[in-house]
C-alpha cells in the first residue's frame, strides 16, 4: 500500500473510532510540571463518577487521523532504525536490530528497569558487562528526584549517569501516577480488585502518611492528572504535553506518551472510556513530540490499550498504528496471569504483522518473567521490560536453566564448589559458590544483593541471545 493509500485508509480508521473528546484548552501550566492549585483531591469513587459525568456531558468530535499529521512525520529517521534480520518460518518470532543515537538493541531483547536512572544493587558498568543494552527509567520518579531541571542541566540522562554508549527508554509517568490511586497492576490482581494502600514515610519518619496514595491520591480531568509527591506531599500536575517535555529534557532514546492505566477489574463501559481518553492523550503527546522531534533525535512509541477485550484492543491497535509513531508498545491490563496474557498475544500479535505495521518494533510493557518472555517472543514481541529479574535477586531467588534457585534455603548452606548454574559464565558464578552466597544472604551482607542481581541480569541477556540463535536456526 503506497503512502497516499495508507493515509486514506487510516483516515477511515480514525473517523470510525469511538466518540472522543477534542483537544481541551491548554492552560499556561499544561506545558510544564508545576505544583497544582486546585480543589481537594477526589476519592476513587468520585473520580469514576466525575469521569463518567465529564465524558457524557460534552459532544466529542472524531480523533485526528493520519491526514492531520505532516508527511515528514512518516518518513524514516537516520537516528532511529529497526531492521528485521530474520523472520521465523515456524512462528511470528523474529530477530532484529534497533539502532539508536546511543547504541544498538538486539531483538528480541530484555530491558532492565532502572526506575531512578539506576539499577538496584548493580551499577551500570556491571550491567553493561552482563550484556544489558536498553535500560528503562521512570519519568515520574525522576521528576520528583532529582528533578527534571537537574538532569537537563547535566546534559541529559546519558551524561548524568555516565552511561553514554548505551540507550535508555523512559515512560510517561502515567503508570506510577495511576498506581497511587489503586495500587500496582500486580496488587490489583492479587487482591481481586481490593485496592491496596501503599505507604510512604513522612519527613520525620514517625508516622505513616496516607495522603499521597490510595483513594484520595489522584484527580483526573480531561486536561491533566493531579497527584501528590510522595516526597513532600506537594501537589503536582502532569499533562500529556508536560510528560513529553520532561522526557525530552531527560533525553532518553525512546519515549512513551501519557496514557491512562485502568485496573484489571473494570467494567467494559469504563474500559472504553479509559481507552478513548488514552487515545486523546497519546495524540496530544505525539503532537508535542513532533514540534522538535528532528532536533532532539528521540523515538516515540504509542501504547496500545483495550484490556483483554478483543474489540477494544483491536480498535486501539488499528487507530494508533495509522499514526506516525516510531514503534508500538503493548500496555494497559494484559490479563489475569500468564495464560490470559498468552491468549491476548495469540490473537493480537498477528494484527501487527500486516502491511507496514510489521516494519516497526513492538515492546511489551512490564512483563519479562522467563515463561512470559518465551511466549511473547514466539508471538513476535521484540523487547520486554520488567523489574522481575532484579527484584527476585534481591530476595534471594536466582534464575537458572533448570528453574528458580532459592539461595537462602538451609539445604544450600553446604553447597561447596557448586555454581548457581553450571552453564553460566557471569562474574558471580565464576568466583563464588552456592554455599558462600547462602551465607552472604543469611548474614544480610549487602554484597549478596549485588552478586545475585549481577547473575540474574547476565542470565536474562544470555537467555535472550539463545532465543535469537534458536529463531535463526529454526527452532522457534
Amino acid at each position: 500500500m503506497d503512502y497516499t493509500s495508507r493515509r486514506r485508509s487510516a483516515n477511515l480508521i480514525g473517523r470510525s473510532a469511538a466518540a472522543s473528546i477534542s483537544h481541551p484548552r491548554r492552560s499556561d501550566t499544561a506545558s510544564v510540571l508545576l505544583p497544582a492549585h486546585s480543589d481537594n483531591i477526589v476519592g476513587h469513587q468520585s473520580f469514576i463518577s466525575c469521569r463518567r459525568s465529564f465524558s457524557n456531558s460534552y459532544p466529542h468530535p472524531p480523533l485526528p487521523t493520519s491526514l492531520d499529521f505532516p508527511s515528514w512525520a512518516y518518513e524514516s529517521k537516520a537516528y532511529f532504525r529497526f531492521e528485521i534480520l530474520h523472520q521465523s518460518k515456524k512462528s511470528l518470532a523474529r530477530v532484529g536490530r534497533i539502532t539508536t543515537p546511543h547504541g544498538v538493541i538486539d531483538t528480541p531483547g530484555f530491558v532492565a528497569v532502572g526506575t531512578n536512572a539506576a539499577l538496584k544493587a548493580s551499577d551500570f558498568t556491571s550491567a553493561d558487562e552482563a550484556g544489558q543494552q536498553l535500560i528503562f527509567s521512570n519519568t515520574y520518579h525522576l521528576m520528583l528526584q532529582p528533578g527534571i531541571d537537574i538532569i537537563r542541566e547535566a546534559g541529559g540522562i546519558h551524561k548524568f549517569t555516565g552511561r553514554t554508549n548505551r540507550p535508555f527508554i523512559t515512560d510517561s509517568g502515567g503508570f506510577q501516577v495511576f498506581s497511587l490511586a489503586y495500587g500496582s497492576v500486580k496488587e490489583s490482581l492479587e487482591s481481586m480488585g481490593e485496592l491496596k494502600r501503599a505507604k510512604s514515610r513522612s519527613k520525620n519518619k514517625r508516622h505513616w502518611r496516607s495522603d499521597v496514595t490510595g483513594a484520595n491520591a489522584v484527580k483526573v480531568t480531561e486536561d491533566h492528572v493531579i497527584f501528590k509527591s510522595y516526597r513532600d506531599g506537594s501537589k503536582v500536575v502532569l499533562t500529556p504535553e508536560s510528560s513529553i517535555q520532561a522526557q525530552k529534557d531527560i533525553g532518553a532514546d525512546i519515549i512513551i506518551p501519557l496514557d491512562e492505566l485502568p485496573h484489571h477489574h473494570i467494567d467494559r463501559d469504563m474500559l472504553e472510556q479509559s481507552l478513548e481518553r488514552s487515545h486523546r492523550w497519546e495524540v496530544r503527546s505525539l503532537n508535542e513530540h513532533l514540534k522538535d522531534s528532528r532536533s532532539r533525535e528521540q523515538a516515540i512509541y504509542c501504547v496500545v490499550h483495550g484490556g483483554t477485550d478483543v474489540e477494544l484492543r483491536t480498535r486501539s491497535l488499528k487507530y494508533l498504528t495509522s499514526l506516525p509513531w516510531d514503534g508500538y508498545a503493548i500496555g494497559g491490563s494484559l490479563g489475569n496471569g500468564r495464560e490470559e496474557l498468552k491468549e491476548l498475544l495469540r490473537w493480537m500479535m498477528p494484527l501487527f504483522n500486516v502491511e507496514e505495521r510489521r516494519a516497526k518494533p513492538r515492546h511489551l510493557l512490564g512483563i519479562a518473567d522467563v515463561e512470559s518472555v518465551e511466549n511473547a517472543v514466539c508471538f513476535g514481541v521484540d523487547t520486554m521490560d520488567s523489574s522481575y529479574p532484579t527484584k527476585i535477586a534481591r530476595h534471594g531467588t536466582l534464575l537458572t536453566k533448570d528453574g528458580l534457585l532459592r539461595i537462602k534455603r538451609g539445604q544450600h548452606a553446604k553447597s561447596y564448589g557448586m555454581k548457581i548454574d553450571e552453564s553460566c559464565e557471569c562474574s558471580t558464578c565464576n568466583h563464588y559458590d552456592i554455599g558462600y552466597l547462602n551465607h552472604l544472604f543469611k548474614a544480610n551482607e549487602p554484597v549478596a544483593l549485588q552478586l545475585a542481581t549481577q547473575h540474574n541480569l547476565h542470565f536474562m541477556n544470555q537467555f535472550m541471545a539463545t532465543m535469537r540463535s534458536d529463531i535463526i536456526e529454526g527452532k522457534i
